[in-house]
């Protein structure tokens, strides 16, 4: 006896079964697929990550060193 398994859709949090009859599993529909899509296309939704060196406030590029006379 296996028990299907249920997840709620990450856009609207329908319940899903999760196997072959539901085609755009986690999500319940197309459009709650191409919601989170586009949430993630405007980066609205990303992945956590260490701050980057060119995101930075604190960054700044060496100082320019002054020509020297000859």
């Amino acid at each position: 006896m296996s028990e299907e398994l249920v997840v709620k859709c990450p856009t609207c949090q329908t319940e899903v079964v999760w196997n072959e009859s539901s085609p755009y599993r986690p999500f319940c529909s197309k459009r709650c697929q191409l919601i989170d899509l586009g949430e993630w296309a405007d980066e609205s939704k990303r992945i956590p990550s260490q701050s980057d060196i060119n995101d930075s406030d604190d960054w700044s590029e060496a100082p320019q060193q002054e020509p020297k006379d000859f």
